[in-house]
């Protein structure tokens, strides 16, 4: 049978898995059939956030107006590939950005607007809590957000009955159940490597260390966890409604456990077994390593995290990533069409990254920081974008684009020192996002970056929509095998069925490139004080 025929008999037999991902700037919906590791559809919707009081927030009715119009345009894609239309699902999995802060009451009510991850106003809290608890607890993360709302005295801080991540709220409408998969719930608490749950003895310092009497144990609170191929519930007649409002989806299909970008990031990439790890690139980049064991010292720029599968993560995570390189893109481009020469988005992307290759080593003295919103890795509250040349700096296109490819891994190389501080060791660096999908050239520049080679799959651009599907298909594979998750491991699943007959190229460092990025970081870590003047100046 041909590819497309295969494709649709799964369609039609609802054997085909659903995966949707709401990114920082597009929510993508991705669909895999009988073979987890082929997408066969997908579908898209781009949205952004907006910086209202100082905080940056999206509105619930964005959520499901971009959820809904993903849904249909994979609905749309089927209908051209296979003329045939989708009633039902082998499994739906959901995956979001991490960490940020939605409040309900006991109504089910939002109490305030969402707060992201971008958001930087935690400080205090976040500080506080880190010496509490002996671990570091990031500004983004939702305990952080939470003491911050109870320091400052908040007035809806006694009418929460619910906290939870934006996957989390998603899977919540469209199942009922409010659950986490591990790796999401450990961007809102720590969670205790041994139970794979939230960690009771830091919980009993929060609450005991709580100045509001008025807010119930932090538990309480908290959504239930799952581990990955657990069964998380299913979809109902309103979930239905909400997904596919033509009332065509039938409701009834399994829900695997909600992740966040970070977990299905690392699946996509092959990246849940001790000694891996993987970088993704959006609008933010973040690594993440999968730990042998625990971390001697805590770091300020490392989280510990989890796998989907609950194993202990070191996460060096950047709020600034892409954003700022695609600013510059949506420039060129515009130059491009008023020059009367138009060129298509991604092609302007090959273009200019294709350009950059071109550029000195060390990006010919020029200096590029991608920072639209604060970076607590290097203690900025806020951004400011910036491109700062001294006189005898070479100006070139390549030059360009190159310091801004490295502005984009300058944190993120920063934040990597902690890791070789603590004598962690890898087998292999993956890379996914966007960024590379023109092969050899963000690859190679991370590469330097990192001093390792970077391993880049044919799969890269697919990104966490693909990786929720692939969780969804082994928690139906657990099902329907009446086994569980420490029977057949999620890093085996991947081994064995998703990543089989991958296509993958590596690529080392050039020494001349990591030379020449070494200067450039140089560079990049004195000039943070004119990014600071910014800050105060602008």
């Amino acid at each position: 049978m041909e590819p497309a025929a295969r494709a649709a008999a799964a369609i039609l037999a609802g054997r085909a898995v659903l995966g949707i991902e709401l990114g920082s700037t597009r929510i993508k919906a991705c669909l895999i059939g009988d073979d987890p590791a082929v997408p066969i559809a997908s579908g898209g919707h781009d949205w952004e956030n907006v910086f209202v009081d100082r905080l940056f927030t999206y509105a619930l009715e964005d959520v499901w107006a971009g959820i809904q119009a993903a849904y249909a345009d994979l609905v749309a894609d089927v209908r051209r590939r296979y003329d045939v239309q989708p009633t039902t699902f082998g499994a739906i999995g959901v995956s979001a950005m991490m960490h940020g802060y939605l409040a309900f009451d006991d109504s089910g009510d939002l109490l305030v607007p969402f707060r992201t991850w971008r958001n930087t106003s935690t400080g205090r809290a976040a500080a506080q809590l880190s010496e509490l608890f002996g671990v570091n607890i990031p500004l983004r993360w939702s305990v952080a957000h939470l003491r911050q709302a109870m320091l400052d005295e908040e007035p809806h801080v006694g009418d929460v009955a619910f906290l939870t991540t934006l996957a989390g709220y998603v899977h919540w409408k469209l199942t009922g159940r409010k659950v986490l998969g591990v790796g999401d719930a450990s961007g809102m608490f720590p969670i205790d490597p041994t139970t794979r749950d939230y960690d009771d003895e830091l919980l009993a310092r929060f609450d005991a260390s709580a100045s509001n009497p008025s807010v119930p144990p932090l538990r309480s609170l908290l959504p239930g966890v799952l581990t990955a191929g657990a069964a998380a519930g299913e979809l109902t007649a309103e979930g239905a409604t909400l997904l596919d409002p033509s009332g065509t989806l039938l409701p009834g299909v399994p829900l695997c456990p909600p992740e966040g970008d970070a977990g299905t990031g690392m699946v996509a990439n092959n990246a849940v077994s001790p000694r891996t790890g993987n970088v993704s690139a959006g609008t933010s980049i973040f690594a993440m390593v999968v730990l042998e064991r625990a971390l001697e010292h805590p770091h300020r720029e490392l989280d510990v995290v989890t796998t989907p599968a609950g194993d202990p993560v070191a996460m060096v995570h950047c709020n600034n990533g892409a954003s700022e390189l695609a600013e510059w893109a949506g420039l060129f481009g515009r130059f491009a069409a008023a020059a009367g020469t138009p060129l298509d988005p991604d092609r302007v992307f090959e273009v200019l990254l294709r350009e950059a290759l071109s550029g000195d080593p060390d990006a010919g003295g020029l200096l590029a920081y991608n920072y639209l919103a604060g970076e607590p890795i290097t203690a900025t509250d806020e951004g400011r974008p910036l491109v700062v040349r001294t006189p005898d700096s070479r100006l070139s296109l390549g030059n360009l684009m190159r310091a801004q490819l490295y502005g984009v891994f300058g944190t993120l190389s920063l934040g990597m020192r902690a890791l070789v501080d603590e004598k962690v060791e890898l087998e292999r660096m993956h890379a996914h996002g966007g960024v590379f999908r023109t092969a050899g050239v963000a690859q190679r520049f991370l590469a330097a970056a990192l001093d390792a080679p970077i391993a880049v799959a044919d799969t890269a651009a697919e990104g966490g929509a693909w990786g929720i599907a692939a969780l969804a298909a082994y928690a139906r594979r657990v099902a329907a095998s009446e086994s569980d998750s420490a029977q057949l491991s999620l890093a085996r699943f991947l081994d064995e069925t998703v990543f089989r007959d991958a296509s993958v190229q590596v690529v080392a460092p050039d020494p001349v490139d990591v030379v020449g990025f070494a200067a450039y970081l140089d560079r990049y870590r004195d000039g943070l004080a004119v990014e600071r003047a910014a800050i105060d100046a602008l």
